[in-house]
């Protein structure tokens, strides 16, 4: 089921290259779709996933956002260092960073994580969601328009209480509270619209690879490098990392594999946003995507054996 969910996903990928080559994607029309999955699909699925009915056992919550916060602490520590290892050019730095620190944990992470620990699990997926969310619109942003650290481009403060943040501080607030049955006239419009995220997320990354030569396609070393420490190296260290601090077996599980993920697809759109190349997000993107329906399976089976 596990590799079924990451063929699925990678496929809808190739269908936004096809789109892209065709001429049905490209352009103003990503631009906008992206606006759209940003500011309005995105935070309808952050908000949903906090609506999933009846509450799984609360005793998680607290470690899993505890989790989550040294996870993406060490990540940013670490990603800062080896950006500079594995970029030549200060300006993929920025984008090497957010590729080391973000996977694609709301549109990846859910399924995989669900098929892998079962439907409850999604929600406890979603707890750690949103430090991820947080982060990636605060320090991931700042690295997508800043890079290096370019004093040129400022921090856009905007994006704390921009709409997919709005949304993430309303679910950490129904988290909290305890609100397990919100009406389905308000819950089931939310996961309509938020299950338009994930395909047009996906699609959006296809269409911008069509736009890429095939040699880039194929990637380059640095690409290869960021995709072995995005998808091995990192998700193992953070494993031995937490079971070392005594956390919860079942907490440690969940959130290296969402660590796991390929590169999260707001890399591309974020780029897209703010008028960036998107074409060493895409390629990294593309492998990593590619290669995690191995690397996560091997992955799932190494944990299993500790």
């Amino acid at each position: 089921m596990m590799y079924a969910v990451m063929i699925t996903l990678f496929a809808i990928v190739v269908v936004g290259y096809v789109a892209g080559k065709l001429g049905y994607m490209g352009g103003t029309f990503d631009k906008r779709l992206s606006k759209l999955v940003l500011d309005i699909t995105c935070p309808s699925l952050i908000l949903s996933s906090a609506m999933s009915g009846e509450l799984p056992d609360r005793r998680y919550i607290l470690p899993l956002l505890g989790i989550s916060t040294l996870t993406y602490i060490v990540l940013t520590l670490l990603a800062w260092g080896l950006s500079r290892l594995l970029g030549r050019r200060s300006e993929d730095r920025g984008v090497i960073a957010f590729a080391l620190i973000f996977g694609n944990v709301g549109f990846m992470g859910y399924p995989v994580v669900a098929s892998i620990f079962g439907h409850q699990a999604v929600f406890y997926a979603a707890v750690l969601n949103v430090v991820n969310t947080f982060a990636v619109f605060t320090i991931g942003t700042m690295m997508v328009t800043g890079g290096e650290g370019n004093s040129r481009e400022k921090f856009n403060r905007k994006v704390l209480y921009g709409t997919p943040m709005l949304a993430a501080y309303a679910a950490i607030l129904i988290v909290a509270f305890g609100i397990d049955h919100v009406p389905t006239v308000v819950s089931q419009p939310l996961t309509m619209i938020g299950n338009i995220t994930v395909p047009a997320a996906l699609l959006i990354i296809g269409s911008s690879m069509s736009h890429l030569p095939l040699k880039a396609l194929l990637g380059t070393p640095t690409v290869y490098a960021t995709t072995l420490f995005r998808l091995v190296i990192l998700p193992v260290g953070i494993y031995f990392l937490c079971m070392a601090l005594g956390f919860d077996l079942f907490v440690v599980g969940i959130n290296t594999v969402v660590v796991a993920m390929p590169v999260a697809t707001y890399g591309t759109i974020l780029c897209l946003k703010y008028g960036k190349d998107t074409t060493l997000m895409a390629e990294i993107t593309f492998v990593t995507t590619l290669l995690s329906m191995v690397s996560i399976p091997l992955l799932v089976m190494l944990m299993q054996h500790l």
